[in-house]
């Protein structure tokens, strides 16, 4: 079987290309969105960054270094994408009562927990907002000394029409944008020009706010990934990824603002992750106030690796459905798949067979088409059934795969201690369904087995009635 070249979808081109390093790069210069910490990540969010993770790893995986950049947004990120509300980070003050550099420190130490948590590896480097400043001023000058910038009563705006490419990536209306101009767009020139500093109100202090050439304030949301990202990777980046949120405001913005200041391209590949749906819903969101977090999880039972093996059995292109039947066929796969691996843990060997071999390139072919980790998870399932190579190879494949998949495999879990109290109301709901189930009553049975599941219980039906198990 012969190996392919990495190829990865280009939201740019529209289309899959095969990933090589210009001549004379030594490492990929990899930059990622990172978060706004002025609430907790949710699922939905870490959905996104196992997809980076998976992106890291297969990258590595092909041979390359990877310099993999992750900025914190502490300041900048309006409510609104049309620059107006809320600073987020001063909502998340006035939520909590906290100061803003604690709401920023203590939401980053649990987005960086999450991490751990799910596996993802840590980037090789973490920038801050408010540490790039200087630069992100420096960024705006340059832009103004070019003639694309104008000055509002509320900040420094830049001027999209200016840069003739600004509707090409997000393959934006820009009639439909222009019929659409009655709209309130206050003192901008047009819908689509975007803030690069902000002044702070003229009757109150901010919290968090910096001298500039052009009076006190604080740098806007898209600004701060251009300056931070060419700051660490240079002019131009290799891969920029995010959510596909992202593609039609924010990674729109940076684009234009990067180019027209250095006059090079920005990114030569752009990737983006898909939403996770709640129920077939619209993606989860902070905006309702209803969201649901890794801890929350963790505190049902569940398995962070559950959770990670949920979003690598979709393409990272695709949309994914969040349900508690959902998370417990993933914590029943994750068991199957652990029983099948287990046996194998401490014995790794060489893969010298040919046939060893073949799963290793049929498993890189797998990853070779944009990054298809559930293709890959079947290679696994798949050699793990094959008896013709040895337990040593086995061994040493499931240690290769899992270097991309990052499942833990060869690691034991440990098993988590339930109080008397969750044991009391497990057998308690437990009953309850029986009963449902004795008088056909489904609907019923089928409720409090999704509240089975949310609680950490996995139920199994069978000829000598119910069988369940903590996950």
């Amino acid at each position: 079987m012969t190996k392919k070249t990495l190829s990865l979808y280009n939201t740019a081109s529209r289309a899959k290309e095969n990933f090589t390093l210009p001549e004379g790069i030594p490492e990929v210069r990899l930059y990622a969105c990172g978060p706004t910490v002025y609430h907790y990540a949710h699922i939905g969010n870490l959905r996104t960054y196992l997809f980076e993770d998976l992106l890291r790893r297969s990258l590595e995986y092909f041979g390359f270094k990877v310099r993999h950049v992750v900025n914190i947004t502490d300041v900048g990120h309006l409510t609104s994408d049309e620059d107006e509300g809320e600073d987020k980070m001063e909502k998340g003050a006035t939520r909590t009562g906290q100061s803003v550099w604690e709401v920023a420190e203590f939401y980053t130490q649990k987005f960086k927990e999450d991490l751990e948590l799910l596996n993802i590896l840590p980037p090789t480097v973490w920038c801050k907002a408010t540490d790039y400043i200087k630069e992100q001023i420096q960024l705006i000058e340059n832009l103004e000394k070019k003639g694309y910038t104008y000055k509002t009563s509320d900040g420094i705006y830049f001027d999209s029409m200016k840069f003739p490419k600004y509707t090409e990536f997000a393959r934006l209306d820009i009639v439909g944008l222009k019929s659409g101009a009655r709209i309130d767009i206050g003192e901008k020139k047009f819908a689509t020009d975007f803030a690069l500093w902000k002044f702070s109100p003229k009757d109150k202090k901010r919290a968090m706010e910096w001298d500039s050439p052009w009076g006190v304030g604080f740098p806007g949301w898209h600004i701060e990934c251009s300056a931070m990202s060419m700051s660490l990777l240079g002019e131009t980046l290799d891969i920029h990824c995010g959510g596909t949120d992202h593609i039609r405001v924010h990674h729109t913005n940076e684009i234009a603002q990067s180019e027209c200041a250095t006059g090079k391209l920005f990114s030569r590949f752009w990737m983006h992750g898909e939403f996770l749906r709640e129920n077939n819903t619209d993606k989860m969101s902070k905006s309702s106030g209803e969201f649901l977090t890794l801890d929350a999880l963790v505190r049902k039972g569940f398995d962070p690796m559950a959770y990670r093996l949920f979003a690598l059995t979709s393409h990272y292109r695709n949309y994914l459905n969040f349900s508690w039947e959902a998370m417990g066929n993933a914590v029943d796969s994750l068991g199957a798949l652990r029983r099948k691996t287990d046996p194998f843990i401490g014995i790794e060997g060489n893969v010298k067979s040919v046939e060893a071999r073949e799963w290793s390139s049929a498993f890189k072919n797998a990853i070779a088409d944009d990054l298809n980790s559930s293709a890959a998870i079947g290679v696994l399932n798949l050699m793990l059934a094959d008896s013709s190579i040895e337990d040593c190879e086995k061994a040493a494949l499931i240690k290769e795969f899992d270097g991309v998949l990052g499942l833990r495999l060869l690691n034991k879990p440990e098993k988590v201690k339930r109080s008397a109290k969750e044991e009391a109301m497990a057998k308690e709901l437990i009953e309850k369904r029986n009963v449902a189930r004795i008088a056909k009553n489904w609907a019923e049975s089928d409720r409090l087995r999704d509240e089975l599941l949310s609680i950490g219980v996995v139920i199994k039906d069978g000829k000598n009635g119910t069988e369940w198990e903590w996950k």
